[in-house]
C-alpha cells in the first residue's frame, strides 16, 4: 500500500534509469515531486517541480532542498570511473546535500548506497547490516564514505536516514550474479515507500533487493522498516543459465560479489 504523507518530495538523479523509473511512481507518495539532476530533463509535468543543480555547488544544492519534506537521493556518479568526479557528485556533492537538509529541517534521507560497499566478499557468504565494509572501487568507497557521513549527520543533527545497499535494479536479471542481487522496479518503490512511511527509522541500512531464492544479504537487522518484496529472481533463472556459461571461480569477476568493479580501473 502506498501513503501518501509528503506534501513536497525531492528526487534526485531524476534523469538516471532508476530515476526515471521511481518518477513516475513517487507520484503516488506525495503532492508534489521536485525533480532534480546536473543535466536538463524535460519539463515539468503535472505534480511536478525541475531543479537542476550540480551536486557539487553548494548554493544550487540549497535551493533545491529548501521546502522539501524528505529526500530520496539517488543523484551522483553511479558506475566506477575516475576519483574527481565522483568526489564531486558523491562525496562533496553528498556532504552539500545535507548541510541543505541541516538548515532547512528536513529530517529523513533515504540514500542510494550499494551493493559494491560490500563487493569484496566472496559469493559464497550471506552478510548483514553490521559486517564491515569491504568496497570493490572507487565507486563503492564513495558509498561507504555517504554511509558514514549520514551517520554522522543522524547522531548530531537527528536526521533520520536509511541507507539503501541497491543491488542490481533492471528489468530483469542480466546474468548468473543478478539472480543474487536483482531488485525489480515495483519493489524498488515498495522499499522506497516503506522507508518514507516507517515512523521511526534512525540510521538504517538495509539491503535492496527481491524475494530471490539465492541471495548473498541478510535484512534482518532491519525488519522495522517494513519492506516485504513481492517479486523474485526465480522466474528468470532457467533462462539465465541457458544463455551464460558456468562460473570460472578463478576469476575475481565471479568469485567476488562486485562483479566486475572488483576489477575496474585504474583510471588515468
Amino acid at each position: 500500500m502506498t501513503l501518501k504523507i509528503h506534501e513536497r518530495l525531492l528526487l534526485t538523479g531524476a534523469a538516471g534509469g532508476l530515476g526515471k523509473q521511481l518518477r513516475t511512481r513517487l507520484k503516488a507518495n506525495c503532492n508534489i515531486l521536485r525533480l532534480s539532476d546536473v543535466a536538463e530533463f524535460g519539463a515539468a509535468e503535472a505534480g511536478e517541480e525541475v531543479m537542476l543543480a550540480d551536486l557539487g555547488d553548494a548554493r544550487a544544492v540549497d535551493v533545491m532542498v529548501a521546502g522539501v519534506d524528505a529526500i530520496v537521493h539517488l543523484g551522483g556518479i553511479s558506475v566506477d570511473g575516475p576519483f574527481a568526479p565522483i568526489l564531486n557528485a558523491n562525496i562533496v556533492g553528498l556532504y552539500n546535500l545535507y548541510e541543505a537538509a541541516r538548515r532547512h529541517s528536513v529530517k529523513r534521507v533515504l540514500f542510494a548506497s550499494s551493493n559494491h560497499v560490500m563487493g569484496f566478499y566472496t559469493q559464497g557468504e550471506t552478510i548483514h547490516a553490521d559486517s564491515p565494509a569491504r568496497p570493490d572501487s572507487l565507486y563503492g568507497l564513495s558509498k561507504a564514505f555517504g554511509e558514514d557521513l549520514s551517520r554522522f549527520y543522524f547522531d548530531r543533527y537527528g536526521i533520520e536516514t536509511v541507507c539503501i545497499r541497491i543491488g542490481s535494479s533492471f528489468l530483469e536479471p542480466r546474468d548468473r550474479r543478478m539472480l543474487a542481487t536483482w531488485l525489480s522496479y515495483d519493489d524498488l518503490h515498495r522499499l522506497v515507500t516503506a522507508c518514507l512511511t516507517t515512523p521511526v527509522v534512525g540510521h538504517s541500512i538495509i539491503y535492496g533487493m527481491s524475494d530471490n531464492a539465492v541471495t548473498w544479504y541478510d535484512n534482518s537487522r532491519a525488519r522495522h522498516i517494513g519492506y516485504r518484496p513481492q517479486d523474485s529472481s526465480d522466474i528468470f533463472r532457467q533462462a539465465v543459465y541457458a544463455r551464460t556459461p558456468e562460473p570460472d571461480l578463478k576469476n575475481p569477476v565471479a568469485r567476488y560479489q562486485g562483479g566486475g568493479f572488483v576489477v575496474a580501473g585504474p583510471y588515468e
